[in-house]
This record gives structure tokens, C-alpha cells and sequence, in this order.
């Protein structure tokens, strides 16, 4: 949307603002959930408002896909919660920040800004940037897969970067010169990727590949039917979501140096295209639409969540809740209810199928969510409001999102690029 300079001026004289001092004015519009305005004079937070620490402590270094091992000696996560504030402004706890602000720009790149010869410049309504948003910047473009990049991993510690495609291949790039240091032909499509210690296991048609990237140690874990869609470590275990429908799980034997089959895990009737763990449970995503919560000691499957109406795409742990999101274009917070099984807090729908989350946190310690969407966008919210901080762009579909160290991110789209972000620091409040 275009900003009338003039409109806001009234705006801002009728609600009182001081021209001098507009910043230490809260929003009206914005606590109403209406602002349209970018960017606004007037503050997206509630004052005063002291840095928030993360729930149960910090995030996991670990997978980009869990936000922190909540209550990790309670085997009932995701559990109740005393107060559900899902989808509305709450100072303190994704309430928002100085870089909250709720996007209402022309939400489309311009086609001739791509071409590099847009003649509007700043006038022009559409944009001349690859996002929308002032809280991130783009640092970095990854250029070499010549197909979807459909998976992303950085070992914790690491200065490398590993990244999966459908074209075949696996690209290491040096983190500090962003150069590509090798490529290695794999003979078949990367369904996902995940690191875990020096381990870096990666999903093929048939098979699973474990490379040690201590001792270059290279393993083959044979097995899986079809496609390896989702990976995932937890307990000891290392499991696999695979293309018929069945979880399968290896444990390392270190006296052999190999990973031995030890269950196989049957329930889902379509292929498991995503998996995460919260405490001593396991949960499953699947193209039967359904969500498995399986006992990661008894490896029995205790409930099943039927509440989407299309494919799983992507399910995440963030502090009491499990975070799912769906080509149904919704995305579901559910916590454990009065009988102790899993119910939906919130559902928030958006125009378009969703494909896979993120989660990370700001410079103030609160929750983000990055959630890809099939309309070639990843939309970024604060939780538990769902107040959007901005929106990432791109040519094609965005199937890949991993969370780096000190706010930086990355996504893989559909062309085979690989982005690197940063979030921005937020800037501290003025004092009321």
C-alpha cells in the first residue's frame, strides 16, 4: 500500500501524537489488530515492555525445527498450558517489538525490478526486494543446484554448510566465503537432510547415507520403501519417515561402527513427510492428513490427530505446544487438554497451502515462526499473536528453511538457490 504522507499526519494529530515524540505512543489501530499503515509513526508494543528470557529456557542448537526441549523431563509434552493468548497481541510474550509491525505493502516483487530496468524506482507499488519487513536483510545468495533445494543442514560449531537437492547432489559451502567446496553425486533425489553430533544423514529413495564428518566415516542404511522424506534423532534413535506410510529407526552400535535396525513403526496408510520430538515423544506428519504421537520408549503409537484435512506438511515443538502446518492452509497449536490427550488451542488459516516451519528467536528472546507458504512466500510471526513481523520472497517455492547461529537463517527454493539471512537486531524502546 501506498503511504499518503498527508493521511498519516491527520491520523496521527487526531490520536494524539506529539510530532517530536510519536515513539512513545502505542498504536491504536495496531491494538485493534487493523494498522494498514507501513511504516507507522506510532509504536507496535505496549510500553514498558522488559526483555522476555525463552520458555524453559534457550533454544536447541540442535534442528531448526525445535524451538527449545520444553520440560524435558516431562514425558506428557506438548502439556497444558494455564492461559491460551493465541492470535492476539500479549505484552511480553510475542506481543511484539519494536519491529513489530503488521505488513500491508503491495506484496508482490516487480517483475522489471528482476530485469533490472524498472523506470518507477520508488514509486513504483510493487517491490524492489526479495523481502518486506525492516526486522531481516538478505546477506548472501548460494548459486549451484540446478534443482528444488529441498533440504538444509549446519552441524552445530560447524563453519559449513550442507545443502540437498532434487537435481541429485549435495553441496558443502564454506560459511565464511560462501563458496561451494564440493559436490557430491548421489544418484538419487535428497528428500531431507538433517545433522546430529558429526553426523550428517541424508534421505534418498531406498536408503539412508550417514557420513561422519570427523572421521569421514560413510555409512548406507538400507530399509526404507521409496522416498526418505523426514529425518529426525530422538531417544538414541535415529528415525525415517518413508514413502510407504512406515517410520523406520536404527540405533549406533559403536563396538561395529554401524547403525543397526531396530523397529519399524506402522500406522500411517500415505507416505511420513515430516517428524519432530518433544521430550519422550515422537510425532509424525503425514500425506494421510493425519498427526501420529508415538512413545518413544514403548515405540507404540498413544494418539492420533485427524483435525487437518490435507497433506502434514511440517510439525515443530515450541514451549507447551506442538506446532503443525497443512496444504489445508492452516497451521494448529495443540496442547494437552483435561483427558491428556492433544487438542487444538488455535488454528490460524492463511490464503495458501503451507509447506514447512521454522522457529527462532529475536534479539528480545521471543518466538518467531517462519512458515513457508505455496504462493513462492515465507511468511515471519511473532507467537503466540501471530502479529506478522514481514514476509520473505522468491521465484519458486521456498521447501527448505534452517535456523543458523546469532540470527542467521537460510532458505531453499525451487530454482536451487540457497538464501542466507540476518535478523536485525531490535532496537531497545524509549522509555515512557
Amino acid at each position: 500500500m501506498d503511504v499518503d504522507g498527508g493521511g498519516n499526519k491527520r491520523v496521527f494529530q487526531r490520536l494524539g501524537g506529539s510530532s517530536t515524540d510519536p515513539k512513545n505512543k502505542v498504536c491504536y489501530h495496531w491494538r485493534a489488530g487493523k494498522c494498514n499503515r507501513y511504516p507507522c509513526p506510532f509504536l507496535h508494543r505496549e510500553l514498558p515492555s522488559p526483555p522476555i528470557q525463552p520458555p524453559n529456557g534457550t533454544a536447541s542448537s540442535k534442528r531448526h525445527h525445535v524451538f527449545n526441549a520444553a520440560a524435558a523431563g516431562d514425558p506428557t509434552v506438548p502439556r497444558r498450558a494455564p492461559n491460551n493468548t493465541w492470535g492476539r497481541p500479549h505484552a511480553g510474550r510475542g506481543g511484539g517489538g519494536a519491529n513489530n509491525r503488521v505488513v500491508r505493502k503491495m506484496d508482490k516483487v516487480c517483475s522489471y525490478w528482476l530485469q533490472g530496468n524498472c523506470s518507477r524506482g520508488e514509486t513504483c507499488k510493487f517491490l524492489h526486494s526479495w523481502s518486506l519487513g525492516d526486522g531481516f536483510s538478505l546477506l548472501s545468495q548460494l548459486d549451484g543446484h540446478q534443482k528444488v533445494v529441498s533440504a538444509i543442514a549446519m552441524p552445530a560449531g560447524s563453519d559449513k554448510l550442507y545443502t540437498g537437492s532434487k537435481d541429485e547432489t549435495l553441496r558443502v559451502w564454506d560459511c565464511q566465503s560462501g563458496q561451494c567446496i564440493g559436490v557430491l553425486n548421489l544418484g538419487g533425489e535428497v528428500g531431507c537432510m538433517i545433522s546430529e553430533g558429526p553426523w550428517i544423514f541424508v534421505g534418498l529413495p531406498s536408503i539412508v547415507k550417514a557420513w561422519n564428518t570427523q572421521t569421514n566415516m560413510d555409512l548406507s542404511l538400507s530399509g526404507p520403501v521409496g522416498q526418505v522424506y523426514a529425518l529426525i534423532v530422538g531417544n538414541d534413535l535415529l528415525f525415517a519417515g518413508t514413502q510407504d506410510g512406515s517410520i523406520l529407526a536404527w540405533k549406533f552400535n559403536a563396538a561395529v561402527n554401524c547403525f543397526e535396525p531396530a523397529a519399524s513403526l506402522k500406522g500411517h496408510t500415505l507416505a511420513v513427510v515430516s517428524l519432530v520430538v518433544g521430550a519422550n515423544r515422537l510425532y509424525s506428519g503425514s500425506m494421510d492428513h493425519s498427526i501420529r504421537v508415538w512413545n518413544l520408549e514403548t515405540l507404540q503409537c498413544i494418539q492420533t490427530l485427524t483435525e487437518h484435512t490435507n497433506v502434514v506438511m511440517s510439525v515443530l515443538i515450541w514451549d507447551h505446544y506442538l506446532l503443525s502446518c497443512s496444504l489445508d492452509k492452516t497451521i494448529k497449536a495443540w496442547v494437552t487438554g483435561q483427558s491428556g490427550n492433544l487438542e487444538v488451542a488455535y488454528t490460524h488459516t492463511e490464503e495458501h497451502g503451507l509447506l514447512t516451519l521454522g522457529g527462532m528467536y529475536d534479539s528480545e528472546s521471543k518466538p518467531l515462526l517462519l512458515c513457508s507458504t505455496n504462493d513462492n512466500s515465507v511468511r515471519i510471526y511473532d507467537l503466540p499473536s501471530f502479529a506478522e513481523r514481514g514476509k520473505i520472497f522468491s521465484k519458486m517455492e521456498i521447501r527448505a528453511i534452517q535456523i543458523g547461529p546469532g540470527g542467521i537463517f537460510f532458505t531453499g527454493d525451487g530454482t536451487g538457490q540457497v538464501k542466507v539471512w540476518k535478523l536485525a537486531a531490535v532496537e531497545a524502546a524509549n522509555p515512557a
